[in-house]
C-alpha cells in the first residue's frame, strides 16, 4: 500500500493506494493505520504541517519510504510552462498531471478551487501552458467585506449565477460569476475545444454551470500517484 498525503492551504488529506483503488482516510484511519502493511509515504505540501511532521516520523520508526513531490521541467513527456519550476505551486503541477493521466491527448482547463482558485492549462501535445492564480470564492467575499463600509453578507445565501436582488446575492453571485468569467476565458485559448476538469472545496459549485465538465475530488492524489510512478521518466 502506498500512503499519499496532501497538505492544502487548509488541511491535510490522506488517501491509500491498493489494489488499483484510491480510498480516503479519515484521521481517525490515519491514527490507526497499520504501517506494517504500508510501502511507501508519498507526499506534497504547500505549507508546514505538525501533523505531516508526525506522520514522517511514524514512517521513519516504522522504515517506510518517504517521498516529497516536486516540480520539474519535465515528467513523463509533459513540460512545464515556468522557466523557473520552482516557483509553481507542487498542487497546481499535480493537478495538471493528473490530467494527462485522466485525459491524455486532450486540451484540459485544470480548475482547483479552494482557499485560491488556480487555473491552469494544459495542451493536447503535453505542454503546461501557464495559468492564473485567482482568490477564491470565500476569500473574494471576505476581501470586499472587509474594506468596504456597506457591504454584507450572510452565511445562509448560496452563490449562484443569477443576478442579486440583495447585498448578499449581489456579492456572492459577483464573486461566482468573476470566477467563471475566467474559466470562460480560458476555454478561449483552446478555440473552446477542451475539457475543464474541476477539483477542490468549491469545485462542485463550478462545475454545475458546466453540463459538459468534469469533477473529481481526488484529482491531487491521481497527479501525486503520477508524479510518483513516472518521476524517473
Amino acid at each position: 500500500m502506498i500512503l499519499l498525503i496532501d497538505v492544502g492551504n487548509t488541511a491535510l488529506k490522506a488517501v491509500l493506494y491498493h489494489q488499483q483503488q484510491l480510498s480516503a482516510l479519515s484521521q481517525a484511519q490515519l491514527n490507526q493505520l497499520d504501517w506494517s502493511k504500508v510501502t511507501a509515504l508519498v507526499y506534497s505540501a504547500v505549507r508546514q504541517s505538525p501533523a505531516l511532521t508526525d506522520l514522517l516520523a511514524k514512517a521513519n520508526t516504522h522504515q517506510v519510504s518517504c517521498v516529497c513531490a516536486s516540480v520539474t521541467s519535465t515528467i513523463a513527456g509533459i513540460k512545464c510552462a515556468y522557466p523557473i519550476v520552482k516557483n509553481l505551486g507542487i498542487d497546481r503541477w499535480l493537478a495538471v498531471l493528473a490530467a494527462v493521466s485522466l485525459y491524455p491527448n486532450e486540451n484540459v482547463v485544470v480548475v482547483d478551487s479552494g482557499t485560491a482558485t488556480t487555473i491552469d492549462l494544459l495542451s493536447k501535445d503535453k505542454q503546461h501552458l501557464g495559468g492564473w492564480i485567482l482568490p477564491g470564492l470565500d476569500l473574494m467575499v471576505d476581501a470586499v467585506t472587509a474594506r468596504t463600509e456597506k457591504v454584507f453578507t450572510d452565511l445562509s445565501t448560496p452563490y449562484a449565477s443569477e443576478l442579486g436582488t440583495n447585498t448578499p446575492q449581489a456579492l456572492k453571485n459577483g464573486c461566482l460569476m468573476s470566477t467563471l468569467g475566467a474559466v470562460e476565458f480560458a476555454k478561449t485559448k483552446f478555440n473552446d475545444k477542451s475539457r475543464i476538469l474541476f477539483t477542490g472545496g468549491n469545485g462542485q459549485l463550478l462545475k454545475k454551470e458546466y453540463s459538459s465538465g468534469d469533477f473529481n475530488q481526488q484529482l491531487l492524489f491521481i497527479g501525486l500517484l503520477f508524479w510518483y510512478e513516472n518521476q524517473s521518466i
